[in-house]
């Protein structure tokens, strides 16, 4: 396998994965902790319309302009969610599915005029993994050091706050790599599949669950031609089933 895999491609999807799920897996535990399923999505695409948006009046796609008005959206609408959770939190799960629609169909709305519109809109949801390079990778690596610090620092003694922030701020930077649809995936499917597991090995499973599935998912994406994020969330499904049964049948043996 290793004469038909390309690693110079391969190398750098697969450590764009495993950064992506540095950050992921914890805030994901804390995610179905918190029962707010769909805040991911809805962030991610709020992320996505500041990048829409940014596109729509020509700026620069590699330029500063697009991330700040693709975090600065992502803020404002994590600590809007953070104030209903305060005042609403019986239908703060309802929110942030409005907040996921408006999001989403205010991305297609600004996209309806422009011929490239379509394509925009699935390099936002499939993202482009495998044209990471290793450049690309290092402000997003250095990102995710910082939030993790800062979470595994503060969240223990911290508010709703910091969760609500360090989301944004890591989910924005996500989707532009890996996709929406990744993204949901990175941060609910390792943390299902982990579930009532003791803190330090769950968290511990849910990368190891995450590493192998973005590994096989890519190779097969590769060999066979097929879209890469596609499959990696399929493949994150077979292997969080598989661990699934097999820690159940653990805990049930012991």
């Amino acid at each position: 396998m290793s004469d038909i895999l390309d690693w110079t491609i391969i190398g750098p999807a697969l450590v764009a994965g495993l950064i992506v799920l540095s950050t992921h897996v914890p805030l994901g535990q804390e995610v179905l902790k918190r029962g707010i399923i769909f805040i991911d999505l809805a962030i991610a695409q709020v992320a996505g319309l500041g990048v829409i948006a940014a596109h729509a009046m020509n700026w620069d796609p590699e330029g500063l302009q697009v991330q700040i008005a693709a975090v600065g959206a992502a803020l404002i609408v994590a600590t809007g969610l953070h104030w209903t959770e305060k005042r609403w939190s019986q239908i703060q799960e309802p929110l942030i599915g409005i907040v996921f629609i408006l999001a989403a169909t205010g991305g297609i709305l600004l996209l309806a005029g422009n011929p490239h519109g379509s394509e925009h809109l699935k390099e936002l949801l499939v993202g482009q993994i495998l044209w990471q390079t290793w450049s690309s990778l290092l402000p997003i690596a250095a990102l995710y050091a910082v939030v993790l610090v800062v979470w595994f620092a503060l969240h223990p003694r911290s508010g709703a706050l910091t969760f609500y922030l360090a989301f944004a701020v890591t989910v924005t930077a996500s989707v532009q790599i890996v996709g929406i649809y990744l993204v949901f995936a990175s941060l609910i499917i390792p943390a299902l599949a982990t579930t009532g597991i003791k803190r330090g090995n769950r968290l511990f499973l849910g990368y190891g669950v995450g590493a192998v599935s973005y590994f096989i998912g890519i190779a097969v994406s590769v060999l066979l031609d097929l879209p890469t994020g596609a499959v990696i969330v399929w493949s994150m499904a077979a292997v969080a089933l598989v661990a699934g049964f097999v820690i159940s049948d653990k805990r049930a043996a012991g």
